[in-house]
């Protein structure tokens, strides 16, 4: 009896030892999470909120340090109300369009090219990486001289060759410095548009191509019923970050123009920098940085229906 006892009883030590080892594999792993738990909730989360809070009180330079007032709505009311927000709202949609339009089809034409196999091949495409690796203060600086009036070479080759009479005051001018901004961030963003879909055209399986070619199909064929669907997916995620980081570009409109001549090259993000930190308006641009992020969100959610109805 007594070694029966004691079978039964090292039976049950060893359930229970088993049952505490998984408990603490699974304590272990929520370990492993809680430093990503832990950074999220204090560079993204805690951010968002504060900001959040701010847009309903009356946060400037005076009250910064003492009692805010509770002011609910009015923050969004007068930033809808101002003409500025009005002309950054649309300096914001022209300029993300015009730049994911002129990156997507460059930088595609140049993943079509390095695509194929010819000598230099892999130094050129080295190279073209350049622009996207370079700081965006040298980026904008070296287009802020290249665009300038007098001595920008963009004016002296254009006069050369005869295209203009006069040079065109690019950044100087209301008419023309929201499109210098675009050239300045294109110029930037082929690099990155076309190694993105220069891996995922790497990747295309070869048989299908032969099959086409076999079955009779040309070029632009294959190009529309084979490549541009298999590729849906990596466009669809290239778009959307595309938008994201157009949208919310600050840096090279501020070194390039701040913002004028007029407001007319100002954004979302350099207006809201303007109302916190020129104006002191802090609720106000926090208003303004709020409405950027529901534009954004609003993005991120349609593109995740897409993926979702993709996948389906």
């Amino acid at each position: 009896m007594s070694q029966l006892q004691s079978a039964v009883q090292s039976k049950v030590t060893v359930k229970q030892s088993r049952k505490l080892a998984k408990s603490l594999s699974k304590w272990t792993s929520y370990f492993f999470v809680i430093p990503s738990l832990v950074f999220i909730g204090l560079f993204m989360l805690f951010p968002i909120a504060y900001n959040l809070i701010i847009s309903f009180q009356n946060v400037t330079i005076m009250n910064l340090a003492g009692e805010r007032e509770f002011v609910g709505l009015l923050n969004y009311i007068n930033i809808f109300k101002d003409i500025n927000f009005t002309v950054s709202m649309k300096n914001s949609f022209v300029f993300t369009t015009a730049c994911l339009l002129f990156q997507f089809i460059i930088g595609f034409a140049f993943a079509l090219f390095y695509n194929q196999k010819f000598p230099g091949r892999d130094l050129m495409r080295s190279l073209m990486l350049l622009a996207w690796m370079l700081p965006i203060v040298i980026t904008a600086t070296l287009f802020k001289w290249m665009l300038s009036n007098d001595y920008g070479i963009i004016n002296y080759v254009l006069l050369t060759i005869g295209i203009i009479d006069q040079p065109i005051h690019w950044l100087t001018e209301a008419n023309t410095s929201l499109v210098g901004t675009v050239i300045g961030n294109v110029w930037v963003g082929i690099p990155f548009n076309m190694i993105i879909l220069l891996s995922a055209l790497q990747s295309l399986p070869d048989d299908l191509y032969e099959a086409a070619k076999i079955d009779g199909a040309n070029r632009l064929q294959r190009f529309i019923h084979i490549t541009i669907p298999l590729l849906k997916p990596t466009i669809l995620i290239l778009l959307m970050l595309g938008i994201v980081y157009t949208f919310k570009v600050f840096d090279l409109i501020f070194i390039m123009t701040a913002g004028g001549p007029v407001n007319s090259s100002t954004v979302l993000p350099l207006y809201a920098y303007q109302l916190a930190f020129q104006q002191f308006e802090f609720s106000m641009g926090a208003a303004v940085a709020t409405v950027m992020f529901v534009i954004l969100s609003v993005f991120a959610s349609i593109y995740l229906w897409m993926i979702r109805k993709e996948e389906q």
